[in-house]
């Protein structure tokens, strides 16, 4: 990511802000303080601190200065941490109902959609190397290619991986139909229907219907804003059950955007070790961070093959682009055999498509603008969400990938409220959707993958007024 003048000094407000050095409502040095200490010019220190607005840390006041914006301790900063130690038969036709219902197109905007939108496609480059991997190849992509995948993809694959300090084995990965087949090829190496796996809780939809799809039953394991998912509950977890896998995404969970520290990491990992449970390590989301450096997989700390990592190319390019991959580890003749069972190849124009991006520059420049845009996307809608809804309302920024996620205090009728939301076509996902519980009734998940408007601005502006009668009419 291109990096700029005023970094020098943002980033240290910003570190300041983030670890609670500075405080809400503090002052900040001025423009002119800034310009002689780090020998800047003012159009380089006002555009640092357009940067800081642009990510909902500083405010500007008139006449008066710049301002910390808010507060990482919101009282409704933390999720619940006392989830019930329940094994559950996933049963999820209402949440069908809830996003299904939601994936009708829109006019003007949506937030529940996690795949990039139409504007923020890199559709020249997907159609014209499209055009040359036709060219070359001709009548070949219409034959059967070979059923884990070209191997000259898989090798590419890799060296991206380990440019991450994430080590592969060509040899035993996988190409698939997208991340949701690599989940399915992963859980049918390693369980049984009737087994129990461990998933985090708020957990994506789509992992609970693969979950259910295979007969498993789940035990839901809590993530918490500061470190994610909690590994001292999947330790209990563990000693009390016997569990066949962990599903996990570790980097930039959906919907929450929370990304787990090395070391949580390295303690699930130790879990997983002592207990001999198989981690499956949803990286879909890896490549989409907003920070200086990708964060590490679990993969890369794993020394025994436990952990089977899996990611796809349609968070990162296009969703229509159905093409994955799953590293199998220790598990790669089961993988093999399921793999088979679900069909003979995957698409042989979108693997050429993949190899040619990957041979060359253009994948690795198209990630760096995508975060870039990602990233100032992120700001502008925590600056109207904060801005636009209750004060007792709480929305974390998230540390990559697509989505913010939000509550509503406790009382609020979220009933009425996403009747309002969807009769005026403001889509967001509630957060029942994201568990087999309760525990999320107050929450909602907010895209910002598509390109953010001055109409979907007014969406969320009239979803905010809806907030604050509701949250007028609790008080009551």
């Amino acid at each position: 990511m291109k990096s700029y003048k005023y970094e020098i000094f943002t980033s240290v407000i910003e570190d300041q802000i983030r670890n609670r050095i500075l405080s809400h409502g503090q002052r900040l040095p001025s423009v002119r303080e800034i310009k002689s200490k780090y020998h800047l010019s003012t159009s380089s220190v006002q555009s640092g601190f357009d940067d800081l607005m642009m990510k909902g840390l500083v405010e500007s006041h008139p006449r008066s200065g710049y301002f910390v914006a808010y507060s990482t301790d919101n009282n409704g900063s933390q999720l619940k941490t006392d989830l019930p130690e329940v094994v559950r038969d996933p049963v999820f036709a209402e949440n069908v109902m809830l996003t299904s219902a939601r994936n009708k197109p829109s006019e003007v905007s949506s937030f529940n959609a996690a795949a990039p939108g139409d504007l923020l496609i890199p559709q020249k480059l997907i159609l014209r190397t499209m055009q040359e991997v036709i060219r070359e190849k001709g009548a070949a992509l219409l034959r059967y290619y070979p059923s884990n995948g070209l191997p000259e993809l898989r090798m590419q694959i890799s060296n991206q991986m380990a440019a991450h300090g994430c080590l592969f084995n060509p040899e035993e990965l996988i190409i698939t139909d997208g991340a949701l087949q690599a989940l399915t090829i992963a859980l049918g190496a390693v369980t049984q229907p009737g087994d129990i796996i461990a998933v985090e809780s708020p957990c994506v939809f789509s992992v609970l219907e693969a979950v259910t799809n295979l007969g498993l039953k789940t035990i839901e394991i809590p993530v918490h804003y500061q470190n994610g998912f909690d590994t001292d509950y999947l330790n209990k977890v563990c000693r009390s059950n016997d569990i066949h896998a962990i599903v996990v995404t570790p980097n930039f969970n959906n919907p929450t955007g929370i990304a787990m520290t090395d070391f949580a990491k390295k303690d699930l990992l130790e879990v997983a070790t002592r207990f001999q449970i198989p981690v499956l390590e949803n990286d879909i989301y890896g490549d989409l961070y907003f920070g200086e450096k990708r964060p590490r997989c679990i993969k890369s700390f794993d020394h025994s093959g436990l952990v089977m990592t899996y990611s796809s190319f349609s968070k990162t390019l296009a969703p229509g682009i159905r093409l994955g991959w799953l590293d199998t580890g220790r598990f790669y003749s089961r993988s093999e055999k399921a793999r088979f069972a679900l069909g003979r190849s995957v698409s042989p124009v979108y693997q050429e498509l993949m190899l040619k991006l990957l041979q060359g520059n253009s994948y690795n420049r198209h990630l760096r603008s995508f975060r870039k845009k990602l990233n100032l996307q992120a700001a502008e809608l925590l600056n109207a969400l904060r801005k636009n809804f209750p004060e007792d309302s709480y929305f974390h920024p998230p540390q990559g990938g697509y989505s913010i996620w939000g509550r509503l205090a406790e009382g609020t009728d979220m009933k009425a409220f996403f009747d309002y939301c969807d009769r005026n076509r403001i889509l967001f996902t509630p957060g029942n959707t994201f568990s087999l519980t309760e525990e999320y009734a107050h929450h909602f998940r907010i895209v910002f993958a598509d390109r953010i408007t001055p109409e979907s601005l007014v969406l969320l502006e009239n979803a905010g007024r809806k907030a604050k009668e509701l949250s007028a009419l609790k008080r009551k």
